[in-house]
């Protein structure tokens, strides 16, 4: 029972995360989870950015290995394309619903809970959506003009890590603060949460990535600690939690930081 349980949970956070049809791959994608399993699929989303950190890292390595004359700008191009299609810009979609409620909401609590269920896109969501994504190109720009350099592995294991941790992130947001909403996958999610084996599994990984990107791993940490605490303390200031919206948001604002990281320690 526990093994199914953590079966399905494992590919309920592909579903949640991702758009790889895994519904067609395997059976258990077509049938509805139980609160457990929901609860269960947050221990598996690093897992998810991991694959996700490998599918990204494909171009730039046949670009590098095959001697492609593929400049850095159209590598990141492509990259972040990738990017958007592998999550379905769901992430995205969040961060959108966030900017127009955050700007409409007027610091109410409930009118910016409402207007992220507005299915419109108003003009500070188009705003933040084209900023975030052109900070991102240049970001992604920078680190992998470096890719030509002696340290190809550091670089290729940073960037690896930037859609690891920023769901990393999420699941510190989910087990350390308040969900907002009534009953949905964001209540499944909360009151299942494994608490005790994230920080386990969190711990884990963060002596593990230390031990092989040493300082560069110590500043991605330092720059993500400081952006989930200032987006943590927003939302609890306006909303007096997270909801599925601003914890999409959360994720895309943490890669864009993360990145913007790595052009500073690695240059």
């Amino acid at each position: 029972m526990i093994f199914k349980q953590h079966y399905h949970a494992l590919i309920l956070a592909f579903q949640f995360l991702t758009r790889i049809p895994v519904y067609r791959v395997f059976t258990i994608a077509n049938t509805a989870p139980t609160e457990q399993a929901a609860g269960k699929a947050l221990l598996y989303y690093p897992l998810v950015g991991i694959v996700m950190g490998i599918y990204l890292l494909v171009l730039p390595w046949l670009v590098q290995y095959y001697g492609l004359g593929m400049s850095a700008g159209l590598q990141a191009g492509l990259v972040l394309v990738l990017w958007v299609w592998f999550t379905g810009a769901l992430h995205l979609d969040g961060l959108a619903d966030s900017a127009d409620a955050w700007l409409g909401g007027f610091g109410d609590k409930q009118r910016t809970l409402d207007l992220m269920k507005d299915p419109t896109c108003g003009p500070a969501a188009v705003v933040v959506l084209v900023l975030v994504l052109l900070v991102k190109w240049l970001a992604l720009t920078e680190v992998l003009g470096l890719l030509a350099g002696a340290s190809d592995g550091v670089i290729y294991m940073a960037l690896l890590c930037v859609p690891v941790m920023a769901r990393c992130q999420a699941m510190v947001l989910v087990v350390h603060t308040p969900y907002v909403r009534g009953q949905g996958l964001g209540t499944q999610l909360k009151n299942q949460a494994q608490s005790l084996w994230v920080w386990l599994q969190l711990l884990v990984l963060g002596l593990l990535t230390t031990y092989v990107l040493g300082l560069v791993f110590v500043a991605l940490l330092a720059a993500l600690v400081v952006g989930y605490w200032l987006m943590r303390r927003l939302m609890l200031q306006r909303i007096d939690g997270w909801t599925g919206d601003t914890a999409g948001a959360s994720i895309e604002v943490t890669e864009l930081i993360l990145l913007l990281a790595l052009t500073f320690c690695l240059n």
